[in-house]
């Protein structure tokens, strides 16, 4: 689904790191520079205003767009006679086409710009919404959620480029996380509005009143959003791209934190994939509409990303990142109880935790990147959403084989894993001290 992705003069040596004396790589860092004379959006202004309901209004729309499919997954089940595994795919799909689909859009919105890529992105996702409401049978279904992948690729990493270009540095943790709780709230109202649609009357209608409010979403995202007052187009963009991936990648922090969002994002989603199969079965029996209303609790992520951007940018990032990711553990063995409060409880301390971490996480990435920002961000996401896809298919093999607790097992491993570096990246050295 958000970070806050960096300020220029914050990370100057990043811009070293990842350029590796490469021209093209420096010719992308020089094209990212500040104009002259031109002030970024600064917190209490009606730009920042302007730009954090439209940027709040493009999480909404890429979460609910894409996640809206989750809860519907028994009802495809049932109707296509599939498995959870099988059924899932109608998300893993979508996630791993817009995984692959992030590389690409970042290089092509540095030549375009970043606010005509991402109305784009979002407008075609809602429209192919719409399309799936009306497929004939689950290959269609899987086609049109994967076209819809590649759409919405043009919309997370450009949302966090645009952010690190256009905010200044001292509002950018607060911009970010109004961002990503934009995406909690989409995560969540897609999510209800498709279980209660499709408990009442179908599947389809619910797929379809989502692709309607995505379009209500990109027509205000259009409206609302400043254009770039600091971006420049690179037109070396693919050649400088070799030499930038591997720059990100030799960088001390980048790809801990890139694992961090493929174990982060596949366990969340995991969670929230088979979770619904575990409340309507016995000996839970709940309803699809109360099953959706689980998805509330993305409310607690809107608070949880916003406080622990404050968090970070008053403690620093290394400093909580790893206490973050060690609440959902604890959340997770919670849900091994067949008690529905103590389930729903640690449904809430997971979704806590897991926003938090990845706000903190994402803006981190942002911190560390200043060359090919755009890029830096894409990696990060690409990771996240290939984590979601991979992650999110094979625990239902898990669920099949040995149910909840199977589930439980390998979200308990991944989360020890991001425990593990989250606790290694307390002792990595800052690059300069916006970096701490």
């Amino acid at each position: 689904m958000p970070p806050p992705v960096a300020s220029l003069d914050s990370d100057t040596l990043s811009a070293n790191s990842c350029a590796s004396g490469t021209s093209g790589a420096i010719a992308s860092s020089a094209a990212n520079q500040p104009a002259a004379g031109l002030a970024r959006i600064a917190a209490g202004s009606a730009a920042f205003r302007r730009s954090n309901r439209a940027l709040f209004f493009g999480g909404f729309s890429t979460f609910a767009l894409l996640y809206c499919v989750q809860p519907l997954m028994p009802l495809l089940s049932h109707e296509f006679a599939l498995s959870a595994a099988q059924s899932s795919m109608v998300l893993s799909a979508s996630a791993a086409a817009l995984a692959l689909s992030l590389l690409a859009s970042s290089v092509v919105s540095e030549r375009l710009g970043r606010k005509p890529l991402m109305v784009a992105a979002m407008a075609i996702a809602a429209v192919l919404t719409l399309a799936c409401a009306a497929s004939h049978n689950y290959g269609q279904l899987l086609v049109l959620r994967s076209l819809l992948g590649i759409a919405l690729g043009g919309m997370p990493a450009i949302a966090m480029a645009y952010l690190g270009e256009e905010i200044e540095p001292n509002s950018l943790g607060l911009s970010m996380g109004l961002y990503i709780s934009g995406s909690a709230l989409g995560g969540m109202a897609g999510r209800v509005i498709a279980s209660v649609i499709s408990d009442h009357y179908s599947w389809r209608l619910a797929l379809a009143v989502v692709g309607a409010a995505g379009v209500l979403a990109a027509l205000e995202f259009w409206r609302s959003l400043p254009a770039s007052r600091h971006f420049r187009p690179q037109h070396t963009a693919w050649r400088a791209l070799p030499a930038a991936f591997r720059g990100h990648l030799a960088d001390a922090g980048m790809p801990w934190l890139f694992a961090l969002a493929f174990l982060l994002m596949g366990s969340f989603v995991s969670l929230y994939n088979y979770i619904s199969y575990r409340l309507l079965a016995a000996p839970l029996l709940l309803s699809q509409s109360v099953v959706g209303a689980v998805s509330l609790l993305y409310l607690l992520g809107i608070y949880s990303s916003v406080w622990a951007g404050r968090l970070a940018d008053r403690y620093g990032r290394r400093h909580v990142l790893w206490a973050l990711i060690a609440i959902l553990p604890a959340g997770l063995l919670l849900t091994l109880s067949n008690w529905l409060p103590l389930i729903v409880a640690g449904v809430a301390l997971y979704t806590f935790g897991f926003f938090a971490a990845h706000s903190v996480a994402s803006s981190w990435v942002g911190r560390r990147a200043l060359g090919n920002r755009a890029l830096a961000s894409a990696l990060y996401l690409f990771f996240y959403y290939f984590g979601s896809s991979v992650v999110g298919s094979l625990s239902g093999l898990m669920w099949e084989s040995h149910g909840w607790p199977g589930v439980v097992l390998v979200l308990g491993s991944l989360l020890l894993l991001a425990l593990l570096i989250g606790w290694r990246l307390r002792r990595l050295a800052p690059l300069a001290q916006a970096d701490l």
